[in-house]
């Protein structure tokens, strides 16, 4: 049989590695830059010792091919190492040098990037030396429809006058470059052609970080961008005029997998939590465990579990065999997205006041994961293109199996 449901040896070992270097390397690093909180030297050092060690364990850039200096791992390996690297701190895929949004931008640099742009953009990430941002969101419009883009970028002979408002641009603070979606043409034949990828060196004349936009989580580097008469020249251009909406779809695909990947870790430890509380806590004559409606709330958070692991399985086994991947992973990131909510949810509650408190990880856990299901597109927007893909699926073959993972049964 074809279907095998095992990682190979190799694929094992690093996952096991991973596991290891969290609990020796990142967790103690995390636990000093919390009890130094506010303190940025302290953050740099920690995050410093943390990527010397991920080199020295051989656990550095895991996604990146081996001539860039990674470890050249497909994306169902990365689902397994993600995943691991995410259970114990939010720390671990940037000790890995395999965060968002650079991890995305580096995938997007290495299939659209000319070998200059390589040279001075890529190289630089992958090394670790340089950090990144990806600018498309914009207030004014919606986010999930990219062909309402307002930005502008006008051509001036060689060069390309830039205008426009952008909000949630993460990563902004300290970043070396920016990849920013424009729009260059006003009147396309079809709509997902007006826009361009540039990239802009930081800092430039004419952007400026207005703030850095607080959410119900606090300040997390997710900034607002001013962008006005910023010059860059006809080389910046990241793929072709017209290309942007192009460029930015592909690069969404496999990051929206990618959080899918680091929002399974956190699921996991939420459970793991939700259990070992059931299992200590005594009330009303037994044991939280012994009780029917806990026992439900395992039980579903277990199941949910399970599918999420298996979509972000199948969906990156996709990706790496080269197939449309597209209808996968907008079910997976869906189902995940709030998986990680429900189950996150349940853990509170099985904790009780004590899950509402910060002195464990779920409350904020719980703020994290409640933008996981309008990030990288919104619940109802993926819905809604399921539902296309499944009327498509009908009208075309009179099957649903197009629609539904075009599994072999």
């Amino acid at each position: 049989m074809a279907i095998d449901f095992s990682f190979p040896e190799e694929v094992t070992h690093i996952v096991s590695k991973v596991r290891d270097f969290c609990e020796q390397v990142v967790s103690p690093g995390q636990k000093e830059i919390e009890a130094n909180e506010g303190d940025r030297k302290i953050l740099v050092k920690e995050i410093i010792k943390m990527r010397s060690a991920a080199q020295e364990w051989g656990l550095w850039l895991p996604h990146m091919p081996e001539e860039y200096g990674g470890m050249g791992l497909g994306h169902v390996a990365m689902a397994a190492v993600s995943a691991e690297a995410s259970r114990l701190s939010s720390f671990g895929p940037f000790a890995l040098n395999a965060q968002a949004p650079d991890e995305g931008n580096m995938h997007t640099l290495l299939h659209w990037a000319t070998p200059q742009q390589i040279d001075k953009y890529l190289r630089p990430l992958c090394d670790g030396v340089s950090r990144s941002c990806f600018a498309m969101t914009e207030p004014e419009v919606a986010g999930s429809d990219p062909t309402l883009i307002q930005t502008t970028a006008v051509r001036d002979g060689d060069d390309w006058v830039i205008n426009g408002h952008k909000w949630f641009i993460s990563g902004a603070h300290g970043a070396k470059f920016a990849i920013l979606i424009a729009r260059t043409e006003e009147e396309p034949e079809i709509p997902q052609a007006a826009n361009s990828a540039f990239i802009i060196d930081l800092p430039s004349e004419g952007w400026e970080i207005v703030r850095d936009v607080s959410t119900m989580s606090g300040s997390h580097n997710h900034c607002e961008i001013r962008i006005t008469n910023l010059r860059v020249s006809n080389d910046q251009l990241l793929g072709g005029p017209g290309q942007g909406h192009l460029l930015g779809q592909a690069r969404l695909g496999p990051a929206r997998l990618a959080h899918c990947m680091r929002w399974i870790g956190q699921a996991e430890t939420a459970l793991e939590m939700m259990v070992e509380r059931s299992l200590n806590r005594f009330a009303h004559g037994s044991l939280l465990a012994e009780k029917q409606g806990i026992q439900w709330m395992i039980a579903d958070s277990t199941m949910e579990l399970y599918q999420s692991k298996l979509m972000v399985l199948h969906a990156a086994y996709k990706i790496d065999r080269g197939e449309d991947f597209k209808s996968e992973v907008s079910m997976a990131k869906h189902f995940v997205a709030n998986a990680l909510n429900r189950i996150v949810d349940r853990a509170i509650q099985v904790h009780g006041a004590l899950g509402y408190s910060t002195d464990t990880p779920l409350a904020k856990m719980a703020t994290q994961a409640r933008w996981a299901r309008f990030a990288d597109g919104a619940d109802e927007v993926h819905q809604w293109r399921i539902a296309q893909r499944t009327i498509d699926s009908w009208v075309r073959t009179g099957a649903m199996k197009a629609a539904t993972g075009d599994l072999p049964l």
